[in-house]
């Protein structure tokens, strides 16, 4: 009786040294990140047969067992990359939108200036102080839009570095994820018991950690051994078993880096799109965002360009000479060509060159295209809507696409399956710059004007919309439209040349028709010049209207801050920066309430996990007093044990 009194005793002493070492390694681990306390499970031992009765014979600790929540752990590992995704876009945004903010002010401001000196000039055109301050303020849009985009280069470095680092901090951890497999594989018992709870607190940790920068889905096998995937189901821990994630130069863009899984020599490329948290988010901001707020910016300085330099070529200089471009023109050969990058893995020799069409500027689109060559013509997909349409056949350019742009091949041949990225604003912003130097230059005066005759009596109208070659046109001055009725409604237009020649004969058919003028110049007849047939035909003069006070084709360069130019004639230029600054700050608000909710669903499931699994001192200070009772009272059961063996010894002597 007192041996087994003795053995229970021990046993109570035992259970109660491990209850009371459990204790003390949650105490000493509470502030420990990712601890999940343990708690040592107490059965009895089994009793003995004794007299038809089972005796009790003590306890004995079967399993030190960690108190976690599976489900809780996976809803705060899910909130735990919304809220990785949510914060990298928003920081990123908010960058984007302070600098888009403040540098569109700038441009916005300096193209205000430009419009005010050219106005200035409109009302004195031989004024060469204010056309020197007209190209200064011209340099100073030029270095506006310079700068931006040199902004917008830093900030995609910026990101590529940041899509680097978080590769770095995957493969690491995915190697130290493989390392605690092996322990565990080493240290866990097949039975099922003595589970090594700190290691696999160590691996949720880990997990908990990558679930920041990308979505992870963890599947644990009959051993404990877990298979790690990112993404989109992208293996990267297996058992012991490691993949590298890494970065790789962008095809055909260099700078739009790409992810690779790689195991030695093998490579294979993830799809960014299904990342999902900060990783997820760096490449969205990039491609999306970024991307479009530059394209935008490229659009608008490209509209610029042309519109200033083509009412430049449309009027005459202070030394009567057709006006140079302010401007670089925006089809030079270094802009058409960078505007189309080739893929790598095309195997023609095609190569191409990406024209603006000066006479489609509304239509010019701020969106990416592919243009892949499908063994018989080219097709062209916009990858912002995803709409294809069919180009042509080569050799049959240049291409018009109906999005401000032309298609033209430069060379080679191309083969089935060669794509080419097209991005139809492209350096436009960084490239930009003001070519002319000299205030002379500014094209104030125009070549012709039209006046009609005092005798007219109708509303109706003849003005010069297009000019190609003024002095060529102020050589065929004088000349003279004369536009009758005869019968009612019927319309017809005579074009008399300086000899009073008459040229052309045609008919007119209202509200509206435009007239090319000896190949140099276009003239549009408006309404209804109705002229008293047969001998009173409305008279509309035009004269050589060259001069130094001539400001007309100044105001109408002027005017061209007013007019919708973009967008389909929608917007102005201003009217188009502030939507794209707005677009930018509207994504930026946004982000930030993402953010904000994404933190407070986070904040919520890891305070969940943290009731289940987190150290309570107190409970844990109630427990030391309940197993140190326990020991004590198991010592003392001990004690009993041993006074009655001795009695017992005693009475037998």
């Amino acid at each position: 009786m007192s041996v087994n009194l003795y053995n229970t005793g021990v046993s109570g002493i035992l259970s109660a040294q491990q209850q009371l070492a459990t204790t003390g390694h949650n105490i000493a681990n509470v502030n420990t990140e990712g601890y999940s306390r343990q708690r040592a499970e107490q059965s009895p031992q089994i009793g003995l047969y004794n007299g038809d009765n089972y005796l009790g014979s003590g306890s004995y600790i079967t399993d030190i067992r960690r108190i976690y929540d599976e489900f809780a752990q996976k809803e705060q590992m899910l909130n735990q990359t919304n809220l990785g995704y949510a914060d990298g876009m928003h920081l990123s945004l908010d960058q984007l939108n302070n600098i888009i903010s403040s540098s569109g002010e700038s441009i916005n401001s300096s193209i205000e200036q430009f419009y005010v000196s050219v106005n200035a000039i409109a009302d004195d055109p031989s004024n060469l102080g204010l056309r020197n301050m007209a190209l200064s303020q011209a340099g100073i849009v030029a270095s506006n839009f310079n700068s931006i985009s040199s902004q917008f280069d830093q900030l995609e470095k910026s990101v590529n570095g940041e899509i680097e680092q978080i590769a770095v901090q995957i493969t690491e951890i995915g190697r130290e994820l493989a390392r605690i497999n092996d322990q565990i594989l080493q240290n866990k018992s097949f039975d099922g018991s003595g589970q090594p709870n700190d290691l696999l607190d160590s691996r949720e940790k880990l997990i908990a950690d990558l679930s920041k920068y990308t979505k992870v889905n963890a599947i644990e096998d009959q051993h404990g051994v877990m298979t790690v995937m990112i993404g989109g189901g992208t293996t990267l821990v297996a058992g012991a078993t490691t993949l590298s994630v890494e970065v790789k130069s962008g095809d055909p863009d260099p700078a739009q880096t790409q992810l690779e899984l790689v195991n030695g020599t093998t490579r294979l490329a993830i799809d960014e799109r299904t990342m999902g948290g900060e990783l997820g988010a760096k490449f969205e901001y990039r491609d999306v965002d970024l991307k479009q707020a530059r394209a935008d910016i490229d659009r608008i300085s490209t509209a610029i360009a042309i519109t200033i330099n083509e009412v430049q070529a449309q009027g005459l200089d202070l030394n009567g000479v057709q006006g140079a471009d302010i401007f670089n023109d925006v089809n030079s050969p270094t802009l058409v060509t960078s505007r189309i990058q080739k893929h790598a893995g095309n195997t023609g020799g095609q190569n191409g060159e990406i024209h603006i069409d000066p006479t489609a500027l509304g239509q010019l689109s701020s969106d990416e295209f592919e243009i892949e060559f499908d063994g018989a013509n080219y097709q062209l997909t916009n990858l912002n809507t995803g709409v294809t349409s069919a180009l042509g056949a080569p050799g049959g350019g240049p291409f018009a696409t109906g999005f401000g742009f032309d298609f033209v091949e430069s060379g080679g041949a191309p083969l089935a399956g060669d794509k080419f990225l097209v991005r139809p604003g492209e350096n436009s912003a960084a490239l930009m710059q003001q070519v002319m130097t000299n205030g002379e230059g500014i094209a104030a005066s125009s070549a012709v004007e039209i006046s009609p005759s005092d005798d007219n009596i109708s509303a109706g109208k003849i003005e010069v919309t297009n000019v190609t070659n003024p002095a060529a046109a102020r050589a065929l001055m004088p000349m003279r439209i004369e536009v009758l009725e005869n019968p009612a409604n019927v319309f017809t237009y005579d074009v008399y040349d300086n000899t009073n020649a008459l040229i052309t004969t045609a008919a007119y058919t209202p509200p509206a028709q435009t007239i090319n003028i000896g190949g140099v110049f276009d003239v549009e007849i408006t309404g209804t010049p109705s002229g008293i047939a047969t001998n009173g035909p409305e008279v509309f003069d035009i004269v050589d209207a060259f001069g130094l006070g001539n400001g007309s084709n100044a105001f109408d360069m002027a005017n061209t801050k007013d007019e919708g130019l973009l967008n389909n004639g929608r917007e102005t230029f201003n009217q188009n920066l502030a939507i794209s600054t707005a677009t930018v700050g509207t994504n930026a608000h946004s982000a930030k309430l993402v953010a904000d909710t994404a933190d407070a669903l986070f904040t919520q499931s890891f305070n969940r996990n943290q009731e289940v699994k987190g150290v309570n001192l107190d409970e844990e200070a109630a427990n030391l007093l309940k197993f140190q009772q326990a020991y004590q009272a198991s010592s003392k059961i001990i004690s009993i044990a041993s006074t009655i063996f001795d009695t017992l010894l005693n009475s037998a002597r």
